[in-house]
């Protein structure tokens, strides 16, 4: 870890490459052999590895340029690159989504240093095919920056980017910023001036997912986190800025009333997106560095989800505590995919508060469909404790929320065009009762004990004695 020397605290990591040699010092980098199959192989390795470590696969499907995955395979990841302990890492992002740095502009940048004019994007570049049914090779890890037509503010996001020829992509694009930016250029009867940016530092990654107001720049939220600026440098073909110590970047255009088909895709839900007409990005112009990184995310892997989740918390977290200072924390599980199942821990001050808070934190996303509401006591970081609380002071007649007809996730295959129910649970002690009743039992010593002086040296010699 690098250390700012005033403070003595972890510096934020700002580049992609030192991040990765701190991975690889730390033995969380696995080095593939050389030429693995960009169609499964990569997204394989990287699924088996994705609880523990990042990979780097050089030469993919024989060409140059090498592909990385598992950039960030642990919450506690985050907090690592960001510099802080893992228990403020929620906060630490809140305020940097509060609190954005304007980027600072460059003339020149290393992600220029290589320009290809003429296009055809699987020869240029190690584009991977992930899962089974999945319509084709994707750009999954790809920053979209797009430019309002109007004002000129960017948005920054992550859309599914599918190769449908030399220089054509078929994007999902979900009704948020972007989609507000095409439909603007659209009326008008112009191209949307779009960037797609391919290897960045983990803090600029993170902040693409941030749930900011339309015309807030993300890659301003980038230099929050970073604690300086962000160098940005103007696209060759068009008006938007990207980072200038990024990998790769695709410059091109949102067609205005051109839709083609796009998908199959395998999502975070676990399930896959249907082919259906969506819109489409030219590509003008690739520039690179010299000897780039492409950057990969396995559809519906534990990167993907993760990135979803954390921005994700941070915002709920600020809005519930906005109304209801005595809640403390929140977590996104896994096993809700990081979108759909939301655990709040609250400090209870009174009855029936808890289902107000279900009913707020249904309104700060519409993907959530469950909250369970827990006691300070309860990690809502362990599925297992979580599930403990409700089996112990959960009754259903009494401590259940429906709610019918409410809007969801369109990737949520159970939902009906979107439209989903949502289901809340009161885990909390009631209060009043005889704490007695509610008592955890523990064993004295438990978390302390040193287990390396309770070790007996010759325990092979005694097991063999005591059973002859």
């Amino acid at each position: 870890m690098r250390w700012r020397e005033a403070s003595m605290q972890p510096a934020p990591f700002r580049q992609l490459r030192p991040w990765l040699r701190h991975l690889a010092s730390s033995e969380r980098l696995f080095i593939a052999r050389p030429g693995l199959d960009l169609r499964f192989e990569i997204a394989a390795l990287a699924k088996r590895l994705q609880t523990r470590s990042a990979i780097l696969c050089p030469e993919p499907g024989g060409q140059g340029i090498p592909v990385i995955a598992n950039l960030l395979c642990d919450r506690s990841w985050f907090a690592e690159a960001l510099g802080v302990p893992q228990a403020e890492l929620l906060e630490r992002y809140r305020r940097a989504a509060d609190n954005p740095v304007a980027w600072r502009e460059v003339p020149d940048a290393p992600v220029q240093e290589v320009i290809h004019e003429r296009i055809d994007l699987v020869r240029l570049l190690p584009i991977p095919t992930h899962n089974e049914l999945d319509s084709g090779p994707y750009i999954t890890a790809g920053l979209l920056i797009s430019r309002n037509p109007a004002t000129g503010e960017q948005n920054v996001t992550i859309h599914r980017c599918q190769i449908s020829g030399p220089n054509r992509i078929g994007v999902l694009l979900l009704p948020r910023h972007t989609l507000a930016f095409h439909e603007m250029a659209e009326k008008a009867g112009v191209p949307l001036q779009v960037a797609i940016v391919i290897g960045v530092d983990p803090l600029t990654l993170l902040s693409s997912q941030a749930i900011a107001p339309l015309g807030q720049d993300e890659l301003e939220i980038a230099g929050a986190l970073h604690g300086t600026p962000l160098e940005v440098v103007k696209c060759r073909t068009n008006d938007v800025r990207v980072p200038a110590q990024a990998e790769i970047v695709l410059e091109g255009r949102l067609l205005p009333n051109v839709r083609e088909p796009e998908g199959p895709f395998g999502e975070f839900p676990q399930y896959y997106g249907r082919r259906e007409d969506q819109h489409v990005i030219e590509i003008d112009l690739v520039t690179h560095r010299r000897n780039p990184i492409f950057h990969t995310i396995v559809g519906g892997g534990l990167e993907h989800l993760l990135l979803g989740a954390l921005p994700r918390e941070a915002t709920i977290l600020a809005h519930l505590k906005r109304v209801f200072p005595n809640v403390r924390d929140v977590h996104l599980t896994r096993g809700g995919v990081c979108r759909y199942h939301l655990v709040v821990q609250i400090e209870k001050r009174s009855e029936g508060e808890a289902k107000n808070i279900i009913l707020a934190a249904f309104g700060t996303h519409y993907d959530i469909k469950q909250v369970t509401v827990v006691d300070p006591d309860v990690d809502i970081h362990d599925d297992h404790d979580v599930q403990w609380a409700v089996a112990t002071r959960f009754q259903a007649d009494r401590d259940l929320i429906l709610v019918s007809g409410a809007q969801g996730s369109r990737l949520d295959p159970s939902a009906k065009a979107g439209v989903s129910a949502k289901m809340g649970l009161d885990a909390t002690v009631p209060l009043g009762v005889d704490p007695f009743t509610f008592t955890r039992i523990r064993v004295p010593g438990e978390e302390t004990l040193d287990l390396d002086s309770l070790l007996a040296p010759d325990g092979r010699e005694r097991l063999r004695e005591l059973l002859g």
